[in-house]
C-alpha cells in the first residue's frame, strides 16, 4: 500500500450545487531527471469518480470505486499512467465526480447520503524519472473546481445533462481559467483505504435498437431485445435548450411503458442540447431496461439512432451449457444475463427500482451457479470483506443486505427486531464453501473462516429450548408461489423447519472447513453441535417413516439435501416429494429455500424423471413459463407478468432477479453432468443423466487447472459421451447403469447402452 500523503477534497463554493463538480490540478513534470520511467496513479472517491489525463480517461472504468462498506472500507483503483506523461512537460490531471452510492439515495424508505454530505475526491500521482528522481502529485489545497455539465444525477432516478455547460478541454492545457475556484480540505482517515481486489465496472458490449414504434398514447418506444443493465448513447443534433427525455422500463403493460415495479425510481435521464453535435453517456447512474421511452428527439427517431450500452463488473465467463431443447437453452441464456445485471460491483438482488441492495439471501444459493458461469473469486472476495466488516460491528449478524444500508434507514415494519436469519445469514458460510469447491483457494477458504465460525456460533445462541432455530424472525421460504402477492413470506413450509434444516447444514459446512484448515478441535466442536441439531430436527420435525412438518416440496427438499435424513426415512421422503411434485402437476410450488434443491432432491432420490417435468414444464409456475412470455432474465416472481400481459400486482415485483436462477446448477451437474471431486476440480464427476426427452447436451467449465468439457449425445449406437479432461487432473466418468471410469487427462470418448429414467 503506498504512503499516502494525499487528502480528500471537495468542491468549495457553488461548484457542488448539482453533485457533479469537476476538481484540477495543472503541473510541469519536473526537469533534469531524463524521461519518464514509470508513473501510477491511485485514486478514489466519495461518490463515484471519472479521471482524466490531459482530457483523456485514464482507464474504462465506470462508477468506479463503487460500493463498499464506507464505514471501514474505501477501495481504491491504481492506474499505470506511463504512456500519459511522455508527451511533454505540462499537464493537467482531472476528477469528476458524482454521487454514486455514497451520496445518492438507496432504499425505498426515501433516504440518501446515508455515508456522508460531501462528495470527495481523491489521488495520488507518482512519477518515477530515468534517474530515480519521484515525483509526487496529491490532491490538496492547490487545486480548483467548478461545477459541470451535469444538473442532476442519482443512481436510482437518473442524469441530466445540459451540453450548453460543456467544456470539452476542461482537464487539458487548453481549458479556461474562466469561473474556476479553489477547494476545500474534508475529514478522512486514510486507514479506510483498501485496495480493490475485485474487478472494475465497465462497459461490456453494445445492443442496437431493434424497433421504434408509437404507443397507443403517442409515446415513442424504443425495444433493445434484451432486458439489460446500463444506460443509452447518442449523437444527436438540434436546437440549443431542447431537451431529450428518456425513460426506461423491463416490460410494457397495456402498449405502454411498465414503470410500476420501479416504485419510486424515476430512471430517467434528460439531455438540453448545444446546438452542435452532442453526444450523450449518462455514466453517473445506471437503469435496468429493455425499453425506453423517447420524447423531444430533433426528427423522426430510427433504430440506429440509439444504442444501449451494458455494464457490468468485467467478469471473464467460464462455464457454458447447451442442450437439445432451445427453450432450456433460453432458461440459461436468462440465468447469465440475470448474472451480468445483477453483478454489478455489488451481488444485488436486482437492478432497476428503489432497492438494488446485496441481500444475502439470493447470493447464499446462487453462488455455486455464478462460480460456474463466470470466475467470481474476485468478485465474491471483495463483497465478503463487506460482509466480513458489518458482521464484526454487530456481534456475528450477517445483515440481509451488504453493505447494510438498512441500518441507516427508518425501522422496517416488515422485518421486526432483525437477527440471524436462515438463508440469508447463511451465506457467510454457504458463499466461501462454494468458492472453496469451484477454485479450490486455501487462502480464501481461511480467510472468510471467522466470518464462517462467527455466524453459527451466534445462532446457536438463538436456539429454543427444544434445540430449533424457531425464535427469531425468518424469511423462510420466502416468495412461495402460493403465497398471496402481497404477503411473500406467508409459504407452506415451516420456517422452524427451513431454519434449523439450514443451521444443519451451516453446521456441518464449518466443520468441513475447520478440517481443511486443521483446525481439529473446531471439527470436533461443530460435528456436535451439527449432531445436536440433527437429533432435535427428527424429534420435533420428523416421524418414523420421514413425514416432515408441514409436508410440503420445500422441506423435503431441504432435509433430503442437507443430509438430515438416511435410510428408510431419505427413501420415503424422496418419494413424497415426488407425489407432492406430481399433485401439483409438475409446477413449482416452492419459494427461496427451496427453489434451489427440490430438482436434486428429486434426482438424488430417484426421481430423476419428475426432476426433468418440473423443470421442463411451461405453465405457471415454473421456470420455462417466463421463457414463453418473451422473458430474457430470471424474474423476482414466477409470476411477475401474468398471461394476459398485465404486471403482477404486488408491490415487490422485479424482471430481473437471479436467485431463481439457480436451477441452473443442476443442470451443470446433473443434465451436462460437471460437479467437482475435489476442490477447484482437481479430480472432477462427469455424470451425466439424460432424461426429459433431451436427445444432447454438453457443458464446459474452464477451471483452475484448463478446460472440462463433456459432450453427451443419444442415438441408435446408445449413449455417446465425449469427455475432455484438463492436464494434472483426473476425472471419474459415471454413466447410468456402468461401473465408474477413471478417466486420465486427454480427450475421450465412450459409448454406453442406453437407459430408461
Amino acid at each position: 500500500m503506498p504512503t499516502w500523503q494525499a487528502t480528500m477534497i471537495a468542491a468549495d463554493g457553488d461548484a457542488d450545487r448539482d453533485g457533479a463538480p469537476l476538481l484540477r490540478r495543472r503541473f510541469t513534470l519536473d526537469d533534469g531527471h531524463g524521461a519518464v520511467r514509470d508513473a501510477v496513479l491511485h485514486v478514489t472517491a466519495q461518490g463515484v469518480v471519472e479521471t482524466f489525463l490531459d482530457g483523456r480517461a485514464v482507464s474504462g472504468d465506470v462508477l468506479s470505486p463503487g460500493w463498499s462498506s464506507f464505514e471501514w472500507r474505501l477501495r481504491y483503483r491504481t492506474h499505470d499512467v506511463t504512456a500519459a506523461l511522455s508527451t511533454g512537460p505540462e499537464h493537467v490531471l482531472g476528477l469528476a465526480l458524482g454521487n454514486g452510492w455514497f451520496r445518492g439515495r438507496l432504499g425505498w424508505n426515501g433516504g440518501r447520503a446515508y455515508y456522508g454530505e460531501d462528495l470527495g475526491g481523491f489521488a495520488q500521482l507518482e512519477v518515477t524519472f530515468a534517474d530515480g528522481h519521484v515525483q509526487t502529485l496529491v490532491t490538496d489545497g492547490t487545486w480548483e473546481s467548478h461545477a459541470s455539465a451535469v444538473t442532476a444525477n442519482d443512481l436510482y432516478d437518473g442524469q441530466d445533462v445540459d451540453a450548453r455547460l460543456l467544456d470539452p478541454a476542461w482537464a487539458t492545457t487548453a481549458g479556461t481559467d474562466d469561473g474556476w475556484g479553489g477547494v476545500r480540505a474534508l475529514e478522512f482517515d486514510t486507514a479506510l483505504l483498501t485496495e480493490h481486489v475485485g474487478p472494475p465496472v465497465r462497459r461490456q458490449e453494445v445492443l442496437p435498437a431493434q424497433r421504434v414504434w408509437t404507443s397507443p398514447s403517442g409515446r415513442t418506444l424504443v425495444d433493445f431485445g434484451q432486458n439489460l443493465v446500463g444506460w443509452l448513447r447518442f449523437t444527436v443534433r438540434g436546437e440549443a435548450g431542447q431537451v431529450v427525455t428518456l425513460r426506461h422500463a423491463e416490460v410494457l403493460e397495456d402498449g405502454e411503458l411498465g414503470v410500476r415495479p420501479l416504485r419510486t425510481a424515476k430512471a430517467t435521464d434528460t439531455f438540453t442540447l448545444s446546438g452542435g453535435d452532442d453526444v450523450f453517456e449518462p455514466t453517473f447512474t445506471f437503469h435496468g431496461f429493455r425499453y425506453a421511452e423517447v420524447d423531444g428527439w430533433p426528427g423522426e427517431l430510427r433504430t440506429d439512432d440509439l444504442e444501449a450500452v451494458v455494464v457490468h463488473s468485467e467478469l471473464e465467463r467460464t462455464g457454458e451449457f447447451e442442450c437439445s431443447d432451445e427453450m432450456l437453452n433460453q432458461l440459461h441464456r436468462n440465468v447469465v444475463w440475470g448474472t451480468k445485471g445483477n453483478f454489478l460491483d455489488v451481488p444485488t438482488d436486482c437492478p432497476q427500482r428503489d432497492e438494488r441492495l446485496g441481500w444475502t439471501g439470493d447470493l447464499a444459493v446462487f453462488a455455486p451457479t455464478a462460480a460456474y458461469l463466470y470466475d467470481v473469486e474476485g468478485f465474491l472476495r471483495d463483497w465478503m470483506r463487506d460482509l466480513a466488516a458489518e458482521q464484526a460491528a454487530r456481534d456475528g449478524l450477517v445483515a440481509f443486505v451488504v453493505p447494510d444500508v438498512l441500518k441507516h434507514s427508518p425501522p422496517i415494519g416488515a422485518f421486526p427486531d432483525p437477527d440471524s436469519t436462515a438463508v440469508w445469514s447463511d451465506v457467510a458460510v454457504w458463499l466461501p464453501w462454494a468458492l472453496w469447491e469451484a477454485y479450490g483457494r486455501r487462502d480464501l477458504l481461511a480467510e472468510h473462516y471467522p466470518a464462517m465460525t462467527a455466524h453459527v456460533e451466534r445462532v446457536l445462541t438463538l436456539l429454543s429450548p427444544q434445540g430449533l432455530w424457531d425464535t427469531v424472525f425468518q424469511f423462510g421460504d420466502w416468495l412461495d408461489p402460493d403465497a398471496p402477492p402481497e404477503r411473500p413470506a406467508d409459504a407452506k413450509a415451516d420456517k422452524g423447519v427451513v431454519a434449523t434444516a439450514c443451521l444443519f447444514r451451516s453446521l456441518r459446512t464449518v466443520a468441513d472447513a475447520a478440517r481443511v484448515l486443521g483446525h481439529t478441535g473446531d471439527a470436533e466442536r461443530f460435528d456436535a453441535a451439527a449432531a445436536r441439531i440433527r437429533t432435535a430436527f427428527l424429534e420435533h420435525y420428523v416421524d418414523e417413516q420421514g413425514l416432515v412438518l408441514s409436508d410440503c416440496a420445500t422441506v423435503y427438499a431441504l432435509a433430503i439435501e442437507f443430509g438430515l435424513l438416511t435410510g428408510a426415512q431419505r427413501e420415503w421422503a424422496g418419494q413424497r416429494l415426488a407425489e407432492i411434485v406430481e399433485k401439483a402437476g409438475y409446477r413449482v410450488s416452492t419459494g427461496f429455500a427451496g427453489t434451489p434443491y427440490v430438482t436434486g432432491a428429486l434426482s438424488g432420490t430417484g426421481h430423476l424423471d419428475a426432476a426433468y417435468r418440473l423443470l421442463t414444464e411451461r405453465k405457471c409456475p415454473s421456470w420455462l413459463y417466463p421463457v414463453t412470455m418473451g422473458a430474457t432474465t430470471i424474474w423476482e416472481r414466477w409470476d411477475s407478468m401474468l398471461p394476459d400481459g398485465s404486471i403482477n400486482p404486488g408491490e415487490m415485483t422485479s424482471f430481473n432477479h437471479y436467485a431463481l436462477g439457480a436451477v441452473a446448477d443442476w443442470m451443470h451437474r446433473v443434465v451436462a453432468g460437471l460437479s467437482p471431486l475435489e476442490p477447484g476440480y482437481r479430480r472432477a464427476l462427469v455424470a451425466p443423466q439424460p432424461g426429459g426427452g433431451l436427445t444432447w447436451a454438453r457443458g464446459s467449465l474452464r477451471t483452475p487447472h484448463g478446460n472440462l468439457a463433456v459432450r453427451w449425445e443419444q442415438g441408435e449406437a446408445g449413449l455417446v459421451v465425449d469427455v475432455e479432461v484438463p492436464a494434472g487432473t483426473t476425472a471419474v466418468l459415471r454413466l447410468p447403469g456402468e461401473a465408474d471410469r477413471e478417466l486420465p487427462a486427454g480427450t475421450h470418448r465412450v459409448t454406453a447402452a442406453l437407459t430408461a429414467p
